[in-house]
């Protein structure tokens, strides 16, 4: 990802805890002006956000909570509705076929925005079981813990 042109709106950071990221896809987003103009302000959430294909081949993002545009008079937008995600033919019908595997979901980890265009980043995961979450974390301490040690605390 190129920082000089990237500004960064929100990140879904509960997604690396609960799921093993696999391929992570770069995709554009068909949203509203208001839903644009929210986003520069940083009003997105993507808690319990997912994403699904439809029956027609189309890439859709739901649950994804875009805050309304306070500063508008009227035509606000829905805040939960379903947005379509933008992905090259080739891309879905290889993600068409690894989620039909088992236990396979696309998950939204970050919003952004490049040369000036809004940019979700999706990504085929697989579900962590608890004790994988258990294992992680006991890793992460051990690394937090060797890099006290190191720093001579």
């Amino acid at each position: 990802m190129d920082v000089k042109h990237t500004k960064m709106v929100t990140e879904n950071r509960k997604a690396r805890h609960d799921y093993i990221i696999l391929e992570e896809y770069e995709a554009g987003m068909v949203l509203l002006g208001t839903e644009v103009k929210s986003l520069r302000t940083g009003r997105a959430h993507l808690k319990d956000s997912y994403a699904k294909i439809t029956k027609r081949g189309e890439v859709f993002i739901h649950q994804m909570h875009i805050g309304p545009y306070p500063f508008t008079r009227y035509g606000n937008h829905e805040p939960l509705r379903p947005r379509k995600l933008l992905l090259h033919n080739h891309e879905i019908k290889k993600l068409i076929g690894k989620i039909k595997e088992r236990g396979f979901s696309l998950i939204p980890l970050r919003i952004y925005f490049r040369n000036g265009k809004a940019k979700m980043a999706i990504a085929l995961a697989k579900g962590k079981r608890s004790h994988d979450k258990r294992e992680a974390i006991r890793r992460r301490d051990e690394k937090r813990d060797m890099e006290r040690e190191k720093k001579g605390y």
